[in-house]
């Protein structure tokens, strides 16, 4: 590093043409060295220059011929990377921990008192003089074990025949139109109840082929559906009016609704209402 360094400083005392005469017989030898060797050693200080290089000047791409331009980029986060490990290692040190005896002291807190949350916790021990931080209380806090609810199935199955599954999926018309088909399906028997078919769908217009899909002695008790925004604050309205309990699938998990999906994916078994004919 320190050799070119001198012939670089060398070299500004040169005429022009005899510079650009060395340029050329030096890069003939590193082109002859390329097709030479197959992979050249570099050693610390050899990237070392690259990395310094590739820093203060622009051009750097043109000159190089050993290797690519991102190992040197490579070089480059790495000595980052080093550089921030050595300084954050020779730092400061952290917050201070909390002593043992505190540790316990939350922990019985806790388990004593298992409405208190860590807020609450966290006041308490300001009282009689001990400073911690509200995370620091969260972390050592006792994990209560909640009561154990129903799985997804279960609640299927204890339900099956007092709820049904709503849903839209879309079918393209031979004029390149979109028309979107509204399905209710039950199920006890993964039957059909309703469907109709409309080119704009709207939270009114869902609402009443609701009211169309239930009479008033046939309403279920649960309504299956997921997160779509076309089922607005009228749809809920009315929903709510019949009596009717909603249940939405978790986001981006359609295996909770996997009749009405199978139902989406093989739309051309539906029949067809008159309103499609077009």
């Amino acid at each position: 590093m320190f050799s070119a360094l001198f012939a670089s400083l060398l070299a500004s005392f040169r005429s022009r043409a005899a510079l650009q005469l060395e340029i050329l017989a030096l890069r003939h030898q590193l082109g002859v060295v390329h097709r030479s060797v197959k992979r050249p050693k570099l050693t610390a200080p050899d990237r070392l220059l690259w990395v310094w290089l590739s820093a203060v000047w622009t051009n750097w791409r043109s000159a190089l011929l050993i290797v690519q331009p991102e190992t040197v980029i490579a070089w480059r986060r790495q000595a980052f990377r080093l550089f921030w490990t050595w300084k954050v290692r020779r730092g400061q040190p952290g917050r201070p921990g909390v002593s043992q005896d505190v540790r316990e002291l939350i922990r019985r807190m806790s388990r004593e008192n298992p409405l208190w949350g860590a807020p609450r916790i966290h006041g308490e021990l300001l009282k009689v003089g001990i400073d911690v931080g509200q995370s620091s209380v969260s972390k050592y806090m006792v994990r209560h074990s909640k009561p154990p609810s129903q799985t997804w199935r279960t609640f299927l199955d204890n339900h099956l025949n007092s709820l049904v599954s709503v849903d839209f999926f879309t079918v393209p018309t031979i004029r390149f139109q979109i028309l979107y088909v509204f399905l209710v399906l039950a199920h006890d028997r993964r039957r059909i109840l309703h469907f109709n078919v409309t080119a704009h769908p709207t939270a009114e217009w869902t609402a009443q082929q609701l009211r169309e899909a239930f009479p008033f002695d046939q309403i279920p008790r649960y309504l299956l559906r997921d997160r779509d925004g076309i089922f607005g604050s009228e749809f809920r309205k009315d929903v709510e009016a019949m009596g009717i309990k909603e249940v939405l699938s978790a986001p981006r998990s359609p295996w909770q609704r996997a009749y009405v999906e199978r139902h989406r994916r093989h739309s051309p078994r539906l029949p067809r209402p008159r309103d499609c004919l077009e």
